[in-house]
């Protein structure tokens, strides 16, 4: 697993780890039952300290995006892999405002407002 945090981001770091690890589940590169690294590995890769990294481990536990299992480490919980729901989301959110004249540049500025 490839994970990069942005240094021009200005997020805590923790929001950023978890940020990244749902990006490599969304994109498929941890699927549902796949194992973590170990925190520490996790904090040499990345860069930060292993307590920002549990934090972050945490969230995403909390979010039921994973698991935490004595003696298995830290897996990816089923039903983590959303990203088909989410594209399906898109593409309707595309069609309605299709039908209202909008075309992809305008919902994307329109979500950019949101942000």
């Amino acid at each position: 697993m490839l994970l990069r945090l942005n240094v021009a981001d200005h997020r805590p770091l923790h929001e950023q780890v978890a940020g990244a690890i749902r990006r490599a589940i969304a994109e498929g590169e941890c699927v549902p039952g796949d194992r973590l690294p170990p925190a520490r590995d996790l904090s040499q890769a990345l860069g930060v300290n292993v307590n920002t990294v549990l934090r972050g481990l945490r969230a995403l536990r909390d979010e039921g995006v994973l698991e935490f299992r004595r003696g298995r480490g830290v897996t990816v919980a089923q039903g983590a892999d959303d990203r088909s729901a989410l594209l399906d989301r898109i593409r309707e959110v595309l069609a309605d405002a299709e039908r209202l004249g909008y075309g992809k540049d305008d919902v994307i500025d329109m979500i950019r407002g949101v942000t």
